[in-house]
């Protein structure tokens, strides 16, 4: 039995991390110009942001090469603001959009940015390792038509359900 667990272990793990060929991190990253406010745009459902509409992201560099990591949205329902914060570092080379994010102790999730607009950083599509995790973020709450379809179309040659994206209202 032993001789089982080790291998599976370590198969286990060092999944944990692999990235799929049609959404790999971008390269010349710079991790200055990615602090601050990100606006969500579009998302994947998921149970941690379900019904959440004015969602942000912020991002602030807390030193030893980590970020922490601020989530906030707006529920309707409940008619109050949820809001929840972690810490990411590098999940490897610093140059490379590729870190690791928790929100729950050490327990780590890839979070792969493989879509950017270097230039200005106005832009980012982000992803987990699996195809379950995806979102749109921008640096202002409203983009074009054009830079929503833009979207659709990298994320559905990247292998994601583009029916099932939810466009997060900012007009609250």
């Amino acid at each position: 039995m032993k001789k089982l667990i080790f291998p599976l272990l370590t198969l286990f793990c060092t999944g944990c991390m692999n990235i799929p060929q049609n959404r790999l991190p971008i390269e010349g990253f710079n991790i200055e110009k990615y602090m601050g406010k990100w606006y969500e745009i579009a998302r994947l459902d998921h149970s941690f942001e379900r019904g959440l509409s004015q969602v942000t992201a912020e991002y602030t560099l807390i030193g030893n090469g980590q970020v922490k990591v601020v989530n906030r949205g707006y529920s309707q329902q409940k008619g109050q603001w949820s809001q929840a914060t972690g810490k990411a570092k590098f999940a490897g080379d610093k140059n490379t959009g590729h870190l690791k994010v928790s929100f729950f102790g050490p327990f780590y999730a890839s979070y792969i940015i493989f879509e950017l607009d270097k230039t200005n950083y106005q832009f980012a599509y982000v992803s987990g390792k699996n195809p379950n995790y995806l979102w749109f973020l921008s640096r202002t709450p409203i983009v074009s038509e054009q830079d929503q379809q833009r979207f659709r179309a990298r994320a559905k040659a990247a292998g994601f359900d583009t029916e099932k994206l939810i466009f997060v209202d900012h007009e609250g």
